[in-house]
């Protein structure tokens, strides 16, 4: 670069890329493969382990780790509001399961189009999924969830749960 003086003025030096050994990357992807594997197995016996599925409890898994919808989670006094970034998605494509303290959102969207140019016909098929697993910080009475989609933002009003009556229980003499 040039000065307005003529003078020739030096670029701070450019930073190189790190050198990483093969052996720091297959242990990178070892450590990747371990999370896949153990998200996979987790989800197969979620589900019962019934076998037939393994292949999909993988992708899952695959999914939700490699590929996961950013959330916010915000505990209020009154319960737990959650933001979900479903960009492109619309809320028949979008499901919610609540239990007392897990969130589970999965959306499947697929598109196809077809146009012909004479004798031929060109077809162009797409489909997208996604999934993702929150262990809430606070149990949420499932019923009074209320979702809404608005810009591609998933928001989720949850409020918490009534706690628990405590029963006293007499213990008999044998």
């Amino acid at each position: 670069m040039k000065k307005e003086s003529g003078e020739i003025q030096r670029k701070s030096p450019t930073r190189l890329p790190k050198i990483v050994s093969a052996d720091e990357i297959f242990d990178r992807m070892q450590q990747v493969l371990d999370r896949v594997s153990t998200r996979a197995y987790e989800i197969f016996e979620s589900r019962g382990g019934g076998m037939g599925w393994d292949l999909a409890d993988w992708f899952n898994a695959e999914s939700e780790l490699l590929h996961p919808v950013h959330l916010q989670v915000v505990q209020t006094e009154g319960g737990l509001q959650v933001q979900a970034e479903v960009p492109g998605f619309t809320a028949e494509e979008i499901e919610v399961a609540v239990e007392p303290r897990r969130l589970t959102i999965t959306g499947k969207r697929e598109s196809k189009s077809e146009e012909k140019k004479g004798e031929t016909v060109y077809t162009d098929r797409c489909s997208n999924r996604f999934l993702r697993v929150v262990d809430l910080p606070a149990e949420v009475d499932a019923k009074k969830v209320k979702a809404t989609l608005k810009n591609g933002i998933l928001e989720l009003e949850m409020p918490k749960a009534a706690p628990a009556e405590k029963i006293r229980i007499g213990a008999k003499a044998s």
